[in-house]
């Protein structure tokens, strides 16, 4: 359904909408757009706004200033919980974004460090400035991540420069990056918004339900043995061949005009 974007709570995070699209924006630039729990909790929100407004067909995110995409959790904060069980059970900012049902794009425009590389890894596709770096750092404190870090990275760059990072904590260039799979591609810095920006559209021109359905599929293919996967894939397609804006596209194809979309 159509609604207003809601009020976050919080200025360190922007939600903006347009064309389909809705920006979030990581908005502390100062702190290098470490997360603290008031702006995971406004990305809570904003992901639930945007899985259920009709406005919304894709998202992008990114970080606010030319220096860093997210630097991860607000370390400072981290000593706040009352036990080591308590921050175990903590609303985390990559499980909000992990609600997302609709395609993510992560515009990575500076460092994406612990928490912040997490958070890229989250999104759908990762495009890059060449200006980006990205790093696994919490090693050196003493910990590891907590946000789907080792799987997220054994999964896009394979198990061994997986280890290299999250043994090391030493940070990777963006074109290392591109080299390894980390991300899609790269942009001049004062490109990459409106790159990011220009997918997103043509993400949103696709038919909404099967948009959703694709990144669905995708994150069973990467949890079920092959075979189920296959069959849930062919469940997938019948459901979507049997939505509205199926018979839309394949009217719009045998009559040789543009297909109107409504997500239905």
């Amino acid at each position: 359904m159509a609604s207003s974007p809601p009020h976050l709570g919080t200025p360190e995070i922007l939600l903006e909408v347009g064309d389909f699209v809705a920006t979030i924006t990581l908005n502390r630039p100062q702190k290098l757009n470490s997360v603290t729990q008031e702006m995971s909790d406004a990305l809570v929100a904003a992901a639930e706004w945007a899985n259920d407004s009709d406005d919304v067909r894709a998202v992008v995110l990114t970080g606010a200033g030319e220096r860093a995409f997210c630097a991860g959790s607000d370390i400072r904060q981290l000593d706040k919980y009352a036990t080591p069980w308590d921050f175990r059970n903590r609303a985390d900012y990559c499980d909000a974004l992990r609600l997302l049902r609709k395609p993510v794009i992560a515009a990575v425009n500076g460092y994406a460090f612990g928490g912040g590389l997490e958070t890229a890894m989250t999104c759908d596709i990762r495009i890059a400035s060449t200006t980006a770096s990205f790093a696994a750092p919490e090693i050196k404190l003493g910990w590891i991540g907590g946000g789907g870090m080792s799987t997220f990275l054994a999964h896009s760059i394979g198990a061994s420069n997986a280890a290299l990072m999250l043994m090391t904590g030493d940070p990777v260039d963006a074109q290392q990056a591109l080299a390894w799979g980390l991300v899609s591609e790269l942009a001049e810095p004062d490109a990459l918004l409106a790159r990011a920006t220009e997918l997103a559209r043509v993400i949103a021109s696709r038919p909404p339900i099967a948009a959703e359905t694709a990144k669905a599929n995708l994150r069973a293919a990467f949890n079920l043995p092959q075979d189920q996967a296959i069959a849930y894939e062919r469940d997938l397609q019948t459901v979507t061949f049997a939505t509205e804006d199926a018979a839309e596209g394949r009217a719009a194809f045998a009559e040789k005009r543009p297909a109107t979309f409504h997500r239905r």
